[in-house]
């Protein structure tokens, strides 16, 4: 789960992470009262969305004009500023060219910037750990850092025995060029920003731009933070936070009905049970020539309800030109999965090549229920005849 940028910084400075002052507004006049209370002379108005890149952003219908991110000096252009923002579609190189609508504008007191730094918390699967990683190429984007500079990133990775330690914050700080003042304001932030992330049971932290200031502090200037799903039960507060506007409707969907549905870009819809067999029949598609338009586990105890319910989902895709549902019958049987394929099939009218692979508990009978449904599915005895037959079917349809 994703949060907006004044959000994550409400949430770490109630942890003690250095934060500037700012205020969240609906409309022109509200950000106006909001760098009231600030007092300027300098404010930033910075647009909120789930997307990185805002600053360098641009607005559809004024590709040419400034930014999502404007410094500004006057209560005037606060409200001009936030006009220009309000309601319209900003285009980052997160969001693709669809661009999202922005709603809220966060406006933020100025700042006195004498370095740009990068500080970042996730969890590393290789270790199993949370890890931090710092970066004096603040601003940038930690992928393009990787790609051309690696040896500017440093590494740390934290034993949850123990925990964050002074001497992990110091390491990195000495890393990064700190010095004096800056160090020990750099150890405070790092150590507020752990305690942030294990608390509320974080997946991802990161602050770029970390700025030096010219008094020698540490701050954040952005913010992003992202929840492991898996751990929203114990944080109803923050599942609170979740703004549906900036998720996928099809992803929402899903989540009500426990399914797990992320939307690609393929032609080829999939209905799986079980993640790792749903990566399996992803990579094979694309082995066979073909392209994964989602992921979409169903899980292993689903209803015919569930299924329906997948099925809709996948065929909602217009790009969707093909479907194949691959389902290894354990807890699941496939008698479920072939009633819920047959109705949704009956349901939306299906009018695109369904080939269906079943194994497993009483499949068998769900192949006799596909069988004599009445409807054009093209049965596959494994794996590999399922990809090929529903990418030959595709092809031959287009």
């Amino acid at each position: 789960m994703n949060i907006h940028e004044y959000q994550a910084k409400q949430l770490l400075r109630k942890y003690g992470v250095a934060v500037l002052e700012g205020g969240v507004a609906y409309t022109p006049a509200e950000a106006v009262q909001e760098a009231k209370k600030l007092g300027g002379p300098v404010w930033v108005v910075k647009s909120q969305i789930h997307a990185g890149g805002r600053g360098k952003g641009k607005f559809k219908g004024n590709e040419n004009g400034a930014g999502g991110v404007r410094v500004v000096k006057s209560l005037e252009d606060v409200e001009k500023n936030a006009q220009e923002m309000l309601g319209q579609v900003l285009v980052t190189h997160q969001t693709g060219p669809a661009g999202k609508e922005v709603k809220r504008v966060y406006i933020e007191q100025g700042c006195d910037i004498k370095r740009e730094l990068y500080l970042g918390m996730l969890i590393d699967r290789a270790t199993s750990r949370v890890t931090i990683m710092a970066s004096t190429e603040g601003g940038m984007e930690i992928e393009e850092v990787a790609a051309h500079s690696p040896e500017k990133i440093l590494k740390v990775a934290i034993d949850p025995v123990i925990g964050f330690q002074q001497f992990h914050g110091r390491q990195l700080a000495f890393g990064l060029g700190l010095e004096g003042k800056q160090v020990s304001s750099a150890v405070k932030f790092m150590a507020a920003m752990y305690k942030a992330f294990i608390d509320l049971d974080c997946s991802i932290v990161e602050i770029n731009p970390l700025v030096v200031t010219g008094a020698g502090d540490v701050v954040a200037l952005d913010a992003k933070v992202n929840f492991d799903d898996n751990a929203l039960y114990r944080h109803k507060d923050i599942e609170e936070l979740r703004d549906e506007d900036e998720e996928d409707p099809s992803e929402l969907e899903a989540a009500r009905h426990s399914l797990n549905y992320i939307k690609l870009d393929g032609t080829i819809g999939c209905m799986v049970n079980g993640a790792g067999l749903a990566m399996a029949t992803m990579d094979i598609i694309k082995l066979y020539g073909g392209e994964p338009a989602n992921f979409l586990d169903v899980g292993g105890g689903a209803t015919k309800e569930r299924v329906t319910t997948a099925f809709k989902l996948i065929l909602s895709d217009s790009n969707v030109e093909g479907i194949l549902v691959n389902i290894f019958g354990g807890i699941m049987r496939c008698d479920v999965i072939a009633e819920g394929v047959v109705a949704a099939a009956r349901e939306v009218s299906l009018n695109v090549p369904l080939v269906v692979r079943l194994e497993g508990t009483n499949v068998e009978l769900g192949k006799k229920i596909l069988s004599e449904s009445g409807l054009p599915i093209i049965a596959a005895d494994n794996l590999a005849d399922a990809a090929e037959k529903v990418v030959k079917a595709v092809k031959e349809a287009a």
